[in-house]
């Protein structure tokens, strides 16, 4: 996993070097073991290397096969790299790397754009044609890895991250007014291609996108998932056995490397299930060394909750894993959520992803790559807002699914934002409205995973991971992503989704191979609680950044709003959301991400 950004030029002119090498030195905690610089007439490229597969310079990047006429900048890892690298071996073409990245190109001039269509794993590259010029760039499936867009006065700018784009400069920084209606209403969830700023788009997970020298573009999305039910119906032990069959595959996949792999362990079912496969498949292989798992708490504040170790504990010993136990105290919370939100590419309200933050500083002492269990409840309808949908009839569906996910409406958002920053309709609603009529979906539930696997968890939990890991050049694996579980859980009936409160086919899936204490529990969430309930340093830090002078001057909100939150720090909105963290994050973000720039 690394980071790469680059410029294409429609104007004639070269590509800017400087602004490339700024570009790159914002991206150095991504790629910490190495860089690289390209350029080519109207293109350049620039790479930051994490070493994960070939470790030696053969692997190197910006990566350029002279024979075949091709350059390459790519973040990610194709895990059938080794299967496809024997395929197209067949066809004659010959490797001086053992890396997954020639590997991408190869298979760019065997079979075009078309090659994504037979890569698993997570990606976002791109490929410059020496002899038309022609720019393509694709990221994966479930968006996994990022990739932003800056266009300009004849040029094109893309990166792997926001940061890196305003670090290149000239870039329109005034807010997304969709955006900002999107933040406030859609869970904080601002989707492709929009970003909170004008001036930076992002490319959409499973597309890909051809530039081509005079500033033509066109694009295509290569994968959608199915939410319909199979023609041949199967018993519910039949989906638990092929879910299960798949994960361990997904688990597999993930495993290549040729450096150590961790297991960032909650202690909750989809972490401690993959330690489960994880064991029985190091077991399998002979491999010596115990497999390390980490797990983090944080103090308990306002009566909340920061650990949940008796469960995390409780499956290192099941399975004998080199366990390491981190214990964060309020005294470094206020230094790491400054850290975060400066790997931020984007305003991210969750609070855990201040505790990913503090964990992957610490296990990136001990190894590079962990896998990590997001994206189940997404896939397996794990969150509470799923089962109220059940029932509900799929001319319902986009009523019934605002009111368990938004967290406000559009007449509360008028009493919020100024009006210069409101666009003229509720652009929240006719999003999902536009998603929910879209072909497929059987039911309500399934139009609600639909949207919130192909959205949701794009632009939340997915990026949260990879921005905060990326922040200490750790890599996340995450195998509940994997594009084969997700078309085979779509097809899932709902019911068995549903069932046990939710994630019911995962739980049945998962019984007899992790403790039945950790199955039958209560659904828990990252805690992180000095931040879910604002008090002391972190409230007065929220409060200084919305009675800034950058905050008077910017105009979001409306004062009359603002001001009663700070006597009531902890009021939330339907969804449960801190509003006066929501609102400060925001400021907080953009004055951070911004600061340089002036």
């Amino acid at each position: 996993m690394c980071g790469f950004a680059g410029e294409v030029r429609f104007d004639g002119q070269d590509a800017d070097v400087v602004a490339l090498e700024r570009m790159s030195g914002r991206m150095r905690a991504r790629g910490p073991d190495g860089s690289g610089t390209w350029r080519r007439a109207g293109v350049g490229l620039v790479h930051r290397r994490l070493t994960i597969i070939d470790l030696t310079r053969a692997g190197e990047q910006p990566m350029v096969d002279s024979q075949l006429g091709l350059s390459l900048a790519f973040n990610g890892c194709i895990y059938n790299y080794p299967e496809l690298r024997r395929e197209l071996e067949g066809h004659g073409y010959r490797f001086f790397s053992t890396s997954d990245s020639e590997v991408i190109l190869k298979a760019y001039h065997r079979w075009g754009s078309a090659c994504v269509e037979r890569f698993h794993g997570m990606f976002a590259f791109a490929i410059c044609e020496r002899d038309s010029g022609r720019v393509v760039l694709a990221r994966d499936r479930l968006g996994i890895k990022p990739l932003y867009l800056a266009p300009g006065p004849g040029r094109l700018r893309f990166a792997s991250t926001l940061p890196a784009l305003l670090a290149g400069g000239e870039v329109d920084t005034s807010i997304d007014r969709v955006a900002l209606h999107h933040y406030l209403s859609f869970h904080s969830v601002v989707p492709a291609p929009h970003t909170i700023l004008n001036g930076v788009r992002k490319l959409a997970p499973g597309t890909v996108l051809a530039i081509e020298p005079d500033g033509r573009q066109q694009s295509h999305v290569y994968w959608r998932p199915r939410f319909t039910r199979t023609e041949r119906p199967m018993a519910p032990e039949a989906w638990r056995g092929a879910l299960l069959a798949r994960l361990r595959t997904a688990v597999r996949r993930r495993m290549v490397a040729d450096v150590p792999i961790g297991v960032l362990l909650s202690g909750g079912l989809d972490s401690s299930l993959l330690v489960a496969l994880l064991a029985q498949e190091v077991e399998t292989r002979g491999q010596k060394g115990l497999l390390r798992t980490f797990s983090i708490g944080f103090q308990q504040v306002g009566g909340l909750t920061g650990d949940e170790f008796d469960y995390s504990d409780l499956v290192a010993r099941q399975f004998g894993t080199d366990h390491h136990q981190i214990r964060i105290d309020n005294g470094r919370l206020l230094t790491a959520l400054d850290g975060a939100i400066t790997a931020m590419s984007e305003p991210m309200i969750s609070h855990d992803a201040v505790a990913f933050y503090l964990l992957s500083q610490e296990v990136s002492q001990h190894v590079k790559v962990v896998q990590c269990g997001q994206g189940a409840d997404e896939i397996f309808a794990g969150y509470d807002w799923y089962p109220p949908l059940g029932d509900v009839p799929r001319t319902d569906a986009l009523d019934a699914y605002a009111g368990v996910f938004f967290d406000r409406d559009r007449a509360t958002i008028e009493a919020i934002v100024s009006p210069d920053y409101l666009p003229a309709a509720d652009v929240s609603r006719q999003m999902v409205a536009a998603h929910f009529d879209a072909p497929g979906a059987d039911t309500t539930l399934d139009a609600a995973l639909r949207i919130d696997t192909t959205i949701m968890l794009v632009d939340d939990p997915v990026k949260r991971v990879d921005n905060m890991t990326m922040a200490w050049g750790l890599e996340a694996r995450v195998p509940f992503l994997d594009h084969e579980l997700v078309e085979l859980a779509a097809a899932c009936p709902p019911e068995l989704k549903l069932a046990h409160g939710g994630k019911g086919v995962l739980k049945d899936a998962a019984r007899g191979l992790v403790p039945d204490e950790v199955i039958d529990r209560p659904k828990g969430y990252f805690p992180v609680p000095g931040i879910r309930h604002l008090e002391g340093k972190v409230l007065a830090t929220v409060r200084d950044a919305l009675t800034s002078r950058a905050a008077r001057e910017r105009g979001l909100y409306r004062d009359e709003y603002v001001q009663p939150l700070f006597e009531h720090p902890n009021e939330r909105s339907r969804l449960g959301i801190n509003i006066l963290w929501q609102l400060g994050l925001l400021e907080l973000w953009l004055q951070k991400q911004l600061s340089s720039l002036s």
